[in-house]
Protein backbone atom coordinates (compact mmCIF):
# COMPACT_ATOMS: atom_id res chain seq x y z
CA UNK A 1 0.00 0.00 0.00
CA UNK A 2 0.95 3.77 0.09
CA UNK A 3 0.30 6.99 -2.17
CA UNK A 4 -0.05 6.84 -5.96
CA UNK A 5 2.54 8.70 -7.70
CA UNK A 6 1.12 12.21 -9.13
CA UNK A 7 -2.19 11.25 -6.68
CA UNK A 8 -2.91 12.61 -2.94
CA UNK A 9 -4.93 9.60 -2.40
CA UNK A 10 -3.35 7.64 0.65
CA UNK A 11 -3.96 4.14 0.97
CA UNK A 12 -2.61 4.42 4.43
CA UNK A 13 -5.74 6.45 5.44
CA UNK A 14 -8.17 4.12 4.07
CA UNK A 15 -6.84 1.27 6.31
CA UNK A 16 -6.67 3.73 9.04
CA UNK A 17 -10.77 4.50 8.07
CA UNK A 18 -11.67 1.21 7.59
CA UNK A 19 -10.30 -0.60 10.04
CA UNK A 20 -11.10 2.76 13.06
CA UNK A 21 -14.30 2.60 15.48
CA UNK A 22 -15.89 5.70 14.36
CA UNK A 23 -16.44 6.51 10.15
CA UNK A 24 -14.96 9.87 10.36
CA UNK A 25 -11.58 8.54 8.76
CA UNK A 26 -13.07 6.85 6.01
CA UNK A 27 -15.74 9.86 5.08
CA UNK A 28 -12.95 12.02 4.98
CA UNK A 29 -11.67 10.25 1.66
CA UNK A 30 -14.62 10.97 -0.42
CA UNK A 31 -15.37 14.08 -2.26
CA UNK A 32 -18.43 16.80 -1.71
CA UNK A 33 -20.05 14.69 -4.88
CA UNK A 34 -19.39 11.52 -4.48
CA UNK A 35 -21.19 8.18 -5.65
CA UNK A 36 -21.12 4.55 -4.34
CA UNK A 37 -22.99 2.00 -6.17
CA UNK A 38 -23.82 -0.72 -3.92
CA UNK A 39 -24.59 -4.48 -5.44
CA UNK A 40 -25.30 -7.63 -2.63
CA UNK A 41 -27.91 -10.19 -2.11
CA UNK A 42 -30.84 -7.15 -1.18
CA UNK A 43 -29.38 -4.78 -4.63
CA UNK A 44 -28.69 -6.79 -7.17
CA UNK A 45 -26.72 -6.06 -10.08
CA UNK A 46 -29.80 -4.32 -12.54
CA UNK A 47 -30.86 -2.14 -9.53
CA UNK A 48 -28.03 -1.73 -7.22
CA UNK A 49 -28.26 1.16 -4.12
CA UNK A 50 -26.93 4.36 -5.08
CA UNK A 51 -25.83 7.02 -2.94
CA UNK A 52 -24.99 10.49 -4.02
CA UNK A 53 -22.74 12.93 -1.77
CA UNK A 54 -21.06 13.03 1.33
CA UNK A 55 -24.23 13.29 3.39
CA UNK A 56 -25.96 10.19 1.98
CA UNK A 57 -22.60 8.36 2.39
CA UNK A 58 -22.07 9.29 6.04
CA UNK A 59 -25.30 8.25 6.86
CA UNK A 60 -24.36 4.68 5.30
CA UNK A 61 -21.02 4.78 7.05
CA UNK A 62 -22.88 5.48 10.47
CA UNK A 63 -25.21 2.98 10.38
CA UNK A 64 -22.09 0.21 9.34
CA UNK A 65 -19.88 1.65 12.23
CA UNK A 66 -22.24 1.55 14.70
CA UNK A 67 -22.72 -2.37 14.57
CA UNK A 68 -20.48 -4.48 16.90
CA UNK A 69 -18.25 -5.58 14.11
CA UNK A 70 -14.55 -5.66 12.92
CA UNK A 71 -13.00 -4.52 9.95
CA UNK A 72 -10.01 -4.75 7.76
CA UNK A 73 -8.84 -3.96 4.93
CA UNK A 74 -6.75 -6.36 2.93
CA UNK A 75 -5.50 -5.46 -0.15
CA UNK A 76 -5.34 -2.08 -1.62
CA UNK A 77 -3.68 -1.49 -5.20
CA UNK A 78 -3.66 2.50 -6.38
CA UNK A 79 -2.66 3.16 -10.07
CA UNK A 80 -3.27 7.23 -10.96
CA UNK A 81 -7.07 8.05 -11.02
CA UNK A 82 -8.24 4.57 -10.07
CA UNK A 83 -8.07 2.06 -6.85
CA UNK A 84 -9.33 -1.43 -5.78
CA UNK A 85 -9.38 -2.50 -2.59
CA UNK A 86 -10.76 -6.05 -0.52
CA UNK A 87 -12.49 -5.25 3.26
CA UNK A 88 -13.01 -8.03 5.60
CA UNK A 89 -15.85 -7.74 8.34
CA UNK A 90 -16.99 -9.74 11.16
CA UNK A 91 -19.53 -9.52 13.06
CA UNK A 92 -19.60 -10.46 17.02
CA UNK A 93 -21.86 -13.73 16.30
CA UNK A 94 -19.12 -14.50 13.79
CA UNK A 95 -20.75 -13.87 10.84
CA UNK A 96 -18.49 -12.55 7.99
CA UNK A 97 -18.62 -9.94 5.28
CA UNK A 98 -16.54 -9.47 2.24
CA UNK A 99 -16.62 -6.24 0.04
CA UNK A 100 -14.87 -5.70 -3.20
CA UNK A 101 -14.67 -1.91 -4.55
CA UNK A 102 -13.20 -0.18 -7.50
CA UNK A 103 -13.16 3.59 -7.02
CA UNK A 104 -12.36 6.19 -9.31
CA UNK A 105 -10.30 9.02 -8.03
CA UNK A 106 -10.29 13.00 -8.39
CA UNK A 107 -7.58 15.44 -6.72
CA UNK A 108 -7.01 12.38 -4.29
CA UNK A 109 -10.43 11.68 -3.27
CA UNK A 110 -13.11 9.30 -4.25
CA UNK A 111 -15.94 10.75 -6.44
CA UNK A 112 -17.32 7.25 -7.48
CA UNK A 113 -17.07 3.82 -6.02
CA UNK A 114 -18.84 0.53 -7.10
CA UNK A 115 -18.81 -1.56 -3.98
CA UNK A 116 -20.10 -5.25 -4.08
CA UNK A 117 -20.42 -7.35 -1.06
CA UNK A 118 -21.66 -10.69 -0.02
CA UNK A 119 -22.05 -12.11 3.65
CA UNK A 120 -22.41 -15.57 5.46
CA UNK A 121 -26.28 -16.90 5.65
Amino acid sequence: MGTATGSAFDSETLRRGIEGQTPATLLSLYADDAEIRVVDRNTQPSHPAVLHGRDEIAEMLEDVYSRDMSHRLEDCVVQGDRAAFSESCEYADGVRVLSESMITLRDGKIVGQTMIQAWDE
